[in-house]
């Protein structure tokens, strides 16, 4: 955490507004564009912001960050939309948010493109059995037991070989994107 991130979560916790209204005014746009990436309705991506900021204001007093504010908002941004998501009991890929109200700035599409190269590039450096299970899962979006089949390896191997290709990516992107895991 950043000295000015400990120094806003101080004074949040002694109730200052203005601090609080900082982080507002810093996050809540740049979160709905992220959260505009999992979900199309603009007026939904709104309201579970405002959900965000006003968890984080009710519970300041008891608010501890291990991580930068940023981080904290977009980890929790992240969870909610997934949780929405899974209970609409479907998925809505990168490609399929084209439609929604944001536009991404030429900022967000640079960074995202960064994002995605990195990402590659850690793929690339997995080992091939690894490699393949991952692609297989989040490329070909196979469950792990058409993977297993395919591969002549049990269901525990391609979850192990998934968590492992996890845990390198996160790794090799480092703290800068640890809110996407």
């Amino acid at each position: 955490m950043s000295t000015n991130d400990i120094l806003l979560l101080q004074l949040i916790k002694q109730d200052d507004e203005k601090a609080f209204k900082y982080i507002f005014d810093t996050y809540f746009v740049s979160l709905c564009r992220f959260m505009a990436l999992y979900l199309k309705d603009k007026q939904e991506v709104e309201e579970i912001a405002l959900t965000i900021f006003m968890n984080l204001w009710e519970n300041r007093a008891t608010l501890t960050l291990k991580i930068s504010f940023k981080a904290y908002l977009f980890q929790a941004a992240r969870n909610r939309c997934l949780n929405v998501l899974r209970d609409r009991k479907n998925t809505v890929s990168i490609e399929d948010s084209e439609g929604c109200a944001y536009d991404l700035s030429t900022e967000t599409s640079v960074e995202m493109e960064e994002l995605n190269r990195l990402i590659e590039e850690a793929v690339c450096s997995l080992s091939d059995k690894c490699r393949q299970v991952y692609r297989k899962s989040r490329d070909e979006s196979k469950t792990n037991q058409q993977i297993a089949e395919e591969m002549d390896i049990s269901v525990k191997t391609v979850e192990a070989q998934i968590t492992k290709a996890l845990k390198h990516i996160k790794k090799f992107l480092g703290e800068q994107y640890a809110y996407l895991f």
